[in-house]
């Protein structure tokens, strides 16, 4: 068995296929169903963001699994087993490890360092287990990938300032105006995880870079009242209203932040009708909240996840030390795995062979039991801790040698010969 991700991503695949390709959390049952029943997919994970969608899963025979993956994703977004494969990475066994530990480090995303990565990872994982879709192949790596994830935020500084996506959007509608959004309109719309942590970003600014105002607009206005509500915010004022009413809020507004769950566009160029000064307008949304044909209207500034990345690496600025210590976790933590996984391998023979021969060492005592008749029971168990310390001494130097060797060709050749003089 072997195992491999196939995956799309923001620097390989371009942003139509990544909206169509992105599975919306209602969905994600039906796709792992789907994966789960298909002949050469043993176990598997889809992790499904802003920026990717990578199914990882223990397969059967590769090229077969890989098939019948494209086979889900393409029914799934409704384009071609040709374009996905067109722009899909994938990557099988070592290399999947690597993946997803510098994925959960954050050394893959937009925000290098960004914490927001980890509950995704988490999230994928959680929702597999409960579909029954995640085994014990599956479980190790995605524990120790989080585990990983953890390690580079405690002993590096690469959490260190802005590093949720959330954030780095309002650093980028600061722009390169020293004021930032001192005095600004501010419409958010979306009022889940995505749109309360731009809340949070915009109060966490300092008293001369903070908002006049700020409204967030939401399908449901109780959902964005609630939000409101819970916000901790003295600095600017904060008030709610419904989607409905979300265009004269954007004729008022300096600027636009929209992070929204949907599967088609939530504003569109009519609600920009009565936009006529500068007004920048930062879509955070996969599939895009925002038509893109807004971007074309003069005064008006779009970035979209195609172009929004550029901008988010020009405002946070540089993080190669940061980056190069977090790989060095990364690699340690991947052979580290490497050599957890060859031992959990030689595991089974291990166990046969203990067995095999603990068995042989109990039929002889009882077969002489009656020969050592006038032993006492003391001294009975006395020849019972001696040969079982006796076997343990004998199997300690096999036992060691399979777990360094195992998964080389070495080992592979020593389990087969203890298989054929064991009977195992």
């Amino acid at each position: 068995m072997s195992v491999v991700v196939v995956g799309l991503q923001h620097t390989q695949a371009p942003l139509p296929l990544l909206e169509a390709a992105a599975i919306a959390d209602d969905d994600l049952h039906k796709v792992l169903a789907a994966l789960g029943h298909r002949r050469n997919v043993q176990e598997t994970v889809v992790l499904s963001t802003c920026l990717r969608t990578e199914v990882y899963a223990v397969v059967d025979r590769f090229h077969d699994a890989v098939a019948e993956i494209y086979e889900v994703l393409s029914e799934e977004s409704g384009r071609s087993v040709e374009e996905l494969s067109a722009h899909a990475v994938i990557r099988f066994d070592d290399d999947v490890t690597a993946h997803l530990f510098a994925v959960t480090a954050g050394l893959e995303s937009v925000v290098t360092g960004e914490t927001e990565v980890v509950g995704q990872v988490r999230r994928a994982f959680e929702r597999a287990q409960e579909e029954g879709t995640c085994g014990p192949v599956l479980s190790a790596l995605f524990r120790h990938a989080l585990q990983t994830g953890k390690r580079v935020r405690t002993e590096t500084g690469i959490s260190r300032g802005t590093t949720s996506f959330a954030y780095a959007a309002v650093t980028v509608a600061r722009g390169e105006d020293p004021a930032g959004l001192h005095d600004a309109r501010v419409v958010v719309v979306g009022a889940g995880e995505m749109g309360a942590g731009v809340c949070r970003a915009l109060s966490d600014l300092a008293p001369e870079h903070a908002p006049r105002r700020v409204v967030v607009v939401n399908r449901s206005e109780a959902r964005a009242q609630s939000l409101v509500r819970t916000a901790e915010v003295a600095r600017f004022e904060l008030r709610a209203t419904a989607l409905d009413r979300a265009a004269a809020e954007l004729a008022d507004a300096d600027v636009v932040l929209t992070a929204v769950a949907a599967e088609a566009h939530v504003l569109d160029a009519a609600d920009f009708t009565g936009v006529s000064g500068p007004l920048r307008v930062i879509d955070l949304g996969v599939p895009r909240n925002v038509d893109p044909e807004v971007g074309t209207r003069p005064h008006i500034t779009l970035l979209d996840m195609d172009t929004l990345g550029a901008s988010v690496a020009r405002a946070l600025g540089d993080r190669a030390e940061e980056s190069k210590a977090a790989q060095a976790i990364v690699d340690a933590e991947v052979e580290r795995f490497r050599t957890a996984s060859r031992q959990r391998g030689a595991a089974p023979i291990i166990a046969a062979l203990r067995a095999r021969l603990e068995s042989l060492r109990v039929a002889e005592l009882e077969r002489h039991r009656a020969q050592l008749a006038d032993l006492t029971e003391d001294e009975w168990d006395q020849v019972d801790q001696a040969t079982r310390a006796a076997l343990a001494k004998v199997l300690h130097e096999p036992t060691v040698l399979l777990k360094e060797t195992a998964g080389t060709p070495r080992g592979e050749r020593l389990v087969e010969a203890l298989r054929i003089l064991f009977d195992l």
